[in-house]
């Protein structure tokens, strides 16, 4: 794997994520409750902490759990919560070494078609569906990885231009319009959590003075 990403908006960070699949999937992984560009300079962070130009999945799951935990703690801290990742990545690299003998490519290398991609994807600790079908989308938009179905297995993340996920992120500009789209996806939960609750609360007070009627 050798391309040019541009997904955390930096040269050194993005230049690890193009060639190294263990970080593109480490980045994957810290890609939650924190800003896209912070989750995908963390593989190079770690990478610059363990002294090293890549990351390796046999090295970084024989670590000793609480100082691999301080790593990514050290300022500026890996992600929001680094102890939780930290094992969540440990848990994901002892995974591969189990699976495929610490080669995250082999996750989809010879792989026949979409749907066994994505299942391989869902196996992986910290991977639900939903960040299975938007790593799978990036691997297909850009990491060239393209068996046959893989758009169709990615759900909505796959349509081209489609600006729904970190698969989109080809620049700032569509950083940016990657941000909004998630935020009016928040926007709208809240609106329907909200809506949901008020019809909650209605039909309970409704409820309530009909029961308070009865003789």
């Amino acid at each position: 794997m050798d391309v040019t990403v541009h997904l955390a908006q930096d040269p050194e960070a993005d230049a690890l994520l193009g060639r190294s699949p263990l970080a593109a999937l480490v980045g994957m992984l810290l890609d939650q409750q924190i800003p896209m560009e912070w989750a995908f300079k963390g593989p190079r962070t770690i990478a610059d902490r363990l002294g090293a130009d890549d990351l390796d999945a046999h090295e970084i799951a024989a670590r000793d759990p609480e100082s691999f935990a301080a790593l990514l703690s050290d300022k500026p801290a890996v992600h929001r919560y680094p102890g939780s990742m930290a094992k969540r990545i440990q848990q994901l690299c002892q995974y591969l070494v189990d699976h495929y003998d610490g080669d995250a490519e082999g996750v989809w290398r010879g792989v026949d078609d979409g749907r066994e991609l994505l299942r391989r994807l869902e196996a992986l600790p910290g991977f639900g569906k939903q960040k299975a079908q938007i790593f799978l989308a990036l691997l297909g938009k850009q990491l060239g990885v393209t068996p046959p179905g893989w758009r169709e297995a990615a759900g909505f993340y796959g349509e081209p231009r489609s600006h729904r996920s970190v698969a989109d992120i080809t620049g700032p500009e569509s950083l940016a319009k990657v941000r909004a789209f998630k935020q009016e996806m928040k926007a709208a939960a809240k609106t329907a959590k909200a809506t949901k609750t008020t019809k909650t609360t209605t039909a309970t007070t409704a409820k309530t003075a009909k029961t308070a009627k009865k003789p």
